[in-house]
């Protein structure tokens, strides 16, 4: 499936965000990966030292605003792309590198005790089985009819996050199942499609189990996390990660992750919310320019 050099096989949301057909045009040599029962190559690519320097500093702004509100791939992946990289490993390299944001602005949270315990695990594992189902059933089925789909619940999302939520909200009377269902859904959806996971879990948090949005912020790092790592061992047992590329990212991830989760610990609720509508808009509009081109 993510091995295949295929426009139709391209995984974890190449569609939703315009990419498929990048140019493969780059670099020399052959790299080996593995797909199935069989092998394919992959040319090896060398994208030069200021390039490299220049998509680290666009990981570090991803990574802040992702560890904010989501969304971060909105610049690290058309980064990649421009750079030369093809589609494919434009994918894997930026699941290798956004894994490291994701983390740290999860050990941050964790560190200032704003991760629940008792819901943590079961949400990165149904997150992480979530998102390995999604991403199987990824070639079965044409994304391009779910775009409107997506665009409707982005927006829907947008509004959620703008409007107070009611103040006799009641919290559900088995949080651990209703917080284990959202990660195992959105889990699936960042597998299958990928746009706009971060708002959606955001929004499900807050919704659904009455939290705040820096705490909604927080706790969806756990169900982020676990979907990135899924992506990145399906994608590097592929063949599909470009390291000398993602390792140096990922360095800029984990500091706009750590700085990002720092703001929202100090910012509080309101920084989350204005940072989730604006990227719920930016990806409507991405998306409702592919549809439309």
């Amino acid at each position: 499936m993510i091995g295949e050099r295929v426009d139709h096989a391209v995984p974890v949301g190449a569609e939703a965000f315009g990419i498929v057909g990048a140019r493969d045009d780059v670099g020399h040599g052959t790299q080996v990966g593995s797909h199935g029962n069989g092998t394919y190559m992959m040319r090896a690519m060398d994208v030069s030292l200021a390039a490299t320097v220049a998509l680290t500093g666009v990981a570090l702004v991803a990574g802040f605003v992702d560890a904010i509100a989501g969304g971060g791939g909105l610049l690290t992946l058309p980064a990649l792309l421009h750079a030369g990289i093809p589609t494919d490993v434009s994918l894997g390299t930026n699941k290798g590198q956004s894994v490291f944001g994701s983390g740290a602005a999860l050990v941050r949270f964790a560190r200032a005790g704003k991760i629940h315990g008792g819901r943590s695990v079961p949400s990165f594992f149904a997150g992480l089985a979530g998102s390995a189902s999604g991403a199987v059933l990824v070639t079965y089925v044409d994304k391009s009819t779910l775009r409107p789909l997506v665009i409707a619940l982005l927006i829907a999302a947008a509004l959620l996050v703008m409007l107070p939520r009611p103040t006799n909200v009641k919290h559900p009377r088995r949080p651990l199942i209703v917080a284990s269902a959202i990660a195992l859904a959105i889990g699936f959806y960042d597998g299958f499609f990928g746009p706009g996971t971060g708002t959606l879990l955001i929004v499900g948090f807050m919704w659904l189990l009455g939290e705040e949005a820096a705490d909604a912020s927080a706790n969806a790092k756990v169900v982020n996390f676990a979907s990135n790592l899924a992506a990145v061992i399906a994608f590097a047992a592929a063949g599909l990660v470009l390291w000398s590329v993602s390792l140096p990212m990922a360095a800029g991830q984990f500091v706009g992750g750590w700085i990002g989760a720092h703001v929202v610990l100090t910012r509080g609720s309101n920084v989350v919310r204005v940072a989730a509508v604006c990227v719920a808009l930016a990806l409507v509009a991405k998306l409702t320019v592919d549809a439309l081109a």
